[in-house]
């Protein structure tokens, strides 16, 4: 079924792997983490451990490179039985500033689209995680100026997503969200009668998988590059 984009007027751009390399990071920092932890138990138990943990936290930390810190202390100190010695404590926090003071590396196309799309649309970067974090990071993009709105949500639900297009006084059918995600960009954009355009990026935290039942029906594009949105969109 072909979807009409004719109505739009305000384009949502998710931030971690859609405009910037991020889930790489974390993965980089997973393996990290097991080395640490390689006497106490297998790569594969750790990393098991350590999503049930982060999972268990997230109410209560909510997402990003700090929560993701604290459940790796958390998930050592229960992996060691308490045996875990200050100096490893002090590396996991290591890996967490080194996560924070990561380069940010444009995925392709990125500045060369929001360009092109902020001559015609109202554009809105709508990500979730911590807000210091997030803030640096569009800081080192360069791309603020793009921007009408920047929002950090605490989560990408659809009560989250109805609350920012109240805000903004669009409808939702005049609003597009693109992002990586379908769990957090997709699915709850077109369960509120919103568009949304899936561009995925080569590693998803297993958070974030949905599975195919989860979207039947569901009407959403997929493209493989943001470059791809200029030939829908102009």
């Amino acid at each position: 079924m072909e979807i009409n984009y004719k109505n739009i007027k305000v384009i949502g751009f998710d931030a971690d792997d859609t405009l910037w390399v991020n889930e790489t990071y974390f993965r980089e920092a997973e393996e990290a983490f097991c080395k640490l932890l390689s006497e106490y138990e297998t790569p594969n138990k750790i990393d098991q451990e350590l999503f049930k943990m982060e999972m268990n936290n997230l109410n209560l930390y909510g997402y990003g490179v700090k929560a993701f810190v604290l459940s790796m202390v958390e998930s050592a100190l229960e992996l060691s039985n308490n045996n875990i010695s200050n100096k490893t404590i002090e590396k996991i926090l290591n890996i967490g500033k080194n996560m924070l003071n990561k380069p940010v590396e444009l995925l392709d196309g990125v500045e060369d689209v929001l360009k092109e799309l902020s001559k015609k649309y109202r554009l809105i970067l709508a990500t979730k995680g911590d807000l210091l974090d997030q803030e640096r990071k569009l800081e080192k993009s360069g791309l603020t100026n793009y921007f009408h709105h920047i929002e950090v949500l605490s989560d990408k639900k659809e009560a989250n997503y109805s609350k920012l297009l109240s805000h903004l006084d669009v409808e939702p059918s005049q609003f597009l969200m693109i992002g990586n995600s379908l769990r957090s960009d997709v699915l709850p954009i077109v369960n509120i009668k919103a568009h949304a355009i899936h561009v995925p990026f080569h590693t998803t935290w297993a958070h974030e998988e949905v599975s195919e039942k989860e979207t039947n029906g569901k009407s959403y594009k997929t493209i493989t590059s943001l470059r791809e949105l200029l030939k829908i969109l102009n």
